[in-house]
């Protein structure tokens, strides 16, 4: 699996924000046998492609009259975090980020697999639950980026 799919989100990924009404992940194979969860989300989220980088400006710009937290108040909200997300928590094999504003929460999970002399995989899981009509236009809009975007991270973490 040197490509990224798409898969039923793990079952025990709900429980990190069991009221979501959005959930996706896609998976990909890595080479790295040595990879952790925190080395592959600082690789995906750390430092982003200048595409994405001007998308989210560009989300910036656009949800500010609205009073959504920018990319730059939701990286200044947390102590700790990774990129531009607050991390939650995080072990060897899991690290899960997110952010809790006015329309919405979101959780973004990296997981990677090992074991059995097989290639890792990692698995990048998103939850979203949305609190108002806000929320969720707001998914609806941002959903064709997210569904190009999160594949693009894996991709790159492959090539890594």
């Amino acid at each position: 699996m040197t490509r990224v799919s798409s898969i039923v989100p793990p079952a025990d990924t709900r429980d990190l924000l069991p009221s979501a009404s959005f959930a996706d992940s896609f998976v990909i194979e890595v080479d790295d046998t040595g990879l952790d969860a925190m080395t592959a989300a600082r690789r995906m989220f750390g430092e982003f492609p200048g595409w994405i980088r001007r998308l989210l400006a560009l989300r910036d710009a656009l949800v500010t009259p609205f009073g959504v937290m920018t990319s730059t108040q939701i990286r200044q909200s947390a102590r700790r975090r990774i990129g531009t997300f607050p991390l939650l928590s995080e072990s060897p094999g899991r690290v899960v980020v997110g952010a809790d504003d006015k329309h919405l929460n979101f959780v973004g999970v990296v997981d990677v697999i090992s074991g059995g002399g097989a290639a890792p995989r990692v698995v990048l899981t998103t939850l979203v639950d949305t609190h108002n009509l806000l929320g969720r236009v707001y998914l609806s809009i941002v959903m064709p980026f997210h569904r190009v975007i999160a594949p693009a991270l894996l991709k790159r973490l492959a090539r890594a």
